[in-house]
Order: C-alpha cells, then structure tokens, then sequence
C-alpha cells in the first residue's frame, strides 16, 4: 500500500512540473486547474522541489521501495526533479530577456543616464531571502495608508498608499491597478513585490479599487482609474507624491486598464465630473493584459473571451457595439503620442496569450514618438510577479530601471 501510495503521490508531482514546462492553449474548462498548477510550480519550483524531496524520504523510510510500484515512482520522481530544476534555469533566464529588452527599446547602456545616487540603489541581482519567502511582502522601510476614499462608490472606490518611513516629499509616483476579469479583485491582492520596492526606493505608489462587473458597465472601471489618478494629482502631495512624475501599472484586467489610461489622458469623455483634471501619466508598465477585446487575429479560438465581455463587462455584442468595443481595446488607442511603454508577457500565458501583445507592441511602435519596450519572458505564466519568485525580483529590478530611466530622461 505505502509502495501504490508513493507511486501516486509521485505521478501527482510530475503532473504539476509537467503543466509548467507544458505551454497549454486551448484548453476550454481544463484552464482553469491547468494556470493554477503551472503557475504555482513555475514560480515556486524549488519549493516544489523542496516538498518532494520530502515526501520522497518519509515514503522510502517507511519502505515505498518494497514493491515495485514504489520504484517506478522514484523514478519518476526523478524525472520530475529534473524538469524543475529545468523551471528554475529558465526563469534565471528572465534576467537576460530583460535587460535584452531594455537595451532594444531604450539604447545600450540605458543605465548611464540614471543619476548615480539612484542607480546605486537599483539592484542588478536578486534577493534570494525574498525568494525563500514568496509571500511575505511587508518591507520594513515601508507604511501603508490604508482605504482612502477617492470616490463616492463605497469600497470600490477606496486606494492605498505605500510610501517610505521617512516621508521624504516629492516621491516619484506609482499608481497600480489590480487584475481580476473586470469582475473581482481588491487593491491588497496584487502589486505587493514591486509597490514594496519601489515605496523602500523613495517612490509613492498607490494601489486602487474600482467599479466591478457585472454591476458595473466599461467603461465605469476606466472611469474610477482616472478619478484615483486625479486624486493624486490634487492630494499626492500630502502624502509625499510629486503629482508631476506619475506612472501607471497593472496586471491581466489591469494591464488592460493600464494601458488605456496611459493611452487616453485627459479624455473628457472618460471623466465625467472632473473633465478638467489631468489624468496623464508619464509612463505605462502594463503585466500580462489584454489589449484587443474584439481578437480581430483570431488568436483565442474556442478559447474567447467575447461571450463573458458581451453579458456581463460590455453588455453589447461586438457587431452591435462595435465602437464601444474597439474603444475598449488599447490596440485601437494607440497614437503618436503616447508615453513610454513597458510592455511585459509571458510565452505561457493560458489566460491572456502573448501573441495579442505582440500584435498591441507592433502597433504601439509603429506611430509612438516615445520608446516601447517589450520583455517576453520564456515560461511564464499568467500572474507570475504577485509573490516573490527568482522572475518576480529580476522583473522587477528591470521596472524601476526603466521608470528611473524615464524620469531622468524626463528631468533633462
């Protein structure tokens, strides 16, 4: 029984380092169980490594290897240590792909241009203490300001505020935006890692709710990003923020709302009651969204979207509707004027696929007068910078270096 019992238990194991080396499209009702299981090995692949070698011990001990049930399991085991291992070399690849990025969008040698006070700061390497405990986010040189009202939809419009213990005045700021379909997700959920490093850098950065589907139509969730983004241009300042200097970010449904924010200041239409207040920003780092609700390039197949945006985020088909829709995609918003770009995906995104990035990064770069980075990073899932993982901080060492690099570009 223990040999059977360890067999399982081993093919269990190897199931989940499959999924991550695995590249699943298409999955229909599978997604679901399969992002999970990828995410969570590929970010976490020693971790994984750590429990099965583990469980591993305990097993033989007890005399797994007494039948032969418990042999083939060890062998597969193996087989499973060795493809997270695997895991863990191509995520120490993310590094190279971003600093490959940053050299392509920006100029080689882009970090020269950062003041040397700052770039001292700005790490090149990981914390591996921060990877040993992925989901411990509290920084000690950092304070959280927590449920400040921005609007007058409850919760929903409630932000926080991350800044450093010594409240220095005229941080650098960061607005980020949460993911979660349009329809769930909260201001605490997401962000954690590269808020936290950034607020113990000198920066500013405020995390908001906003209006959710299905109770609320797009583009309410647009509208309640820029109200938060005037009401750091008027409050900031109490709290340290230099309302000249804002960049956005987000995840999945944040990407999304990322990007159209940053593409779309100021637009009046978007900013009913506060037509007046400026809502551009001076940089958009947009993580794993979705750029084309229409999926014109017919990328998603069996896997689209349209039926869950028509009933319950744009309450419209995409024939009846179409001009709504296509306002809604930051693929139709591009223009010569946007602000510098980061655009950051993962080859094995299963929720939202990389090549509607691609195809958003293309037409960005084709009409934009400001630089468009692009960092595709090899193996990574959907979601993979909201703990600490060896991607999550070479990531996000790769972030501050492009918004430094902006703002100094901007100073001079």
């Amino acid at each position: 029984m223990v040999s059977w019992v360890f067999f399982a238990v081993s093919v269990i194991g190897a199931g989940f380092t499959l999924s991550a080396l695995a590249r699943g499209r298409q999955l229909s009702y599978l997604v679901v169980p399969y992002f999970f299981a990828s995410w969570l090995t590929g970010e976490l692949a020693l971790h994984h490594l750590a429990w099965q070698a583990v469980a591993t011990l305990v097993f033989v001990s007890c005399g797994a290897l007494h039948a032969w049930p418990g042999v083939v399991g060890l062998l597969v085991t193996f087989g499973s240590w060795a493809g997270l291992i695997k895991l863990q070399q191509i995520a120490a690849d993310t590094g190279n792909a971003c600093r490959a990025a940053l050299e392509e969008g920006l100029a080689p040698g882009f970090t020269s241009l950062v003041p040397a006070p700052i770039a001292t700061q700005l790490p090149t390497d990981v914390s591996y203490n921060r990877i040993v405990r992925p989901f411990k986010m509290r920084h000690p040189a950092v304070e959280r300001i927590g449920d400040i009202a921005y609007g007058e939809a409850g919760d929903r419009n409630l932000l926080d505020v991350y800044r450093p213990t010594s409240h220095p005045q005229g941080c650098p700021t960061l607005l980020q935006i949460h993911g979660g379909g349009w329809m769930i997700g909260n201001k605490e959920q997401q962000g954690l890692p590269l808020m936290n490093f950034l607020a113990a850098r000198g920066w500013v950065c405020v995390a908001c709710n906003y209006r959710l589907s299905p109770k609320a139509t797009f583009p309410d969730h647009l509208i309640d990003v820029k109200r938060a983004l005037a009401w750091i241009r008027q409050h900031g300042a109490e709290y340290g923020a230099d309302p000249s200097f804002i960049a956005v970010t987000g995840g999945s449904a944040g990407g999304h709302l990322s990007a159209l924010t940053a593409l779309t200041a100021n637009d009046r239409a978007l900013q009913p009651g506060f037509e007046d207040a400026d809502t551009s920003v001076s940089a958009c780092v947009p993580f794993y969204g979705v750029y084309d609700f229409l999926d014109r390039y017919n990328l998603r197949g069996k896997q689209s979207m349209a039926p869950v945006l028509e009933k319950y985020v744009m309450k419209s088909s995409p024939e009846s509707g179409r001009e709504d829709w296509e306002k809604a995609s930051p693929y139709s918003r591009v223009h010569a004027d946007a602000p510098p770009f980061f655009v950051i995906h993962g080859t094995h995104d299963s929720l939202a696929f990389v090549e509607d990035a691609q195809h958003f990064v293309r037409a960005l770069r084709a009409v934009s007068r400001n630089p468009v980075v692009y960092a595709e990073l090899p193996g990574a899932q959907h979601a993979f910078e909201v703990f600490h993982s060896l991607r999550t901080e070479y990531v996000i060492n790769a972030v501050a270096w492009f918004l430094e690099w902006v703002r100094a570009r901007a100073a001079r």
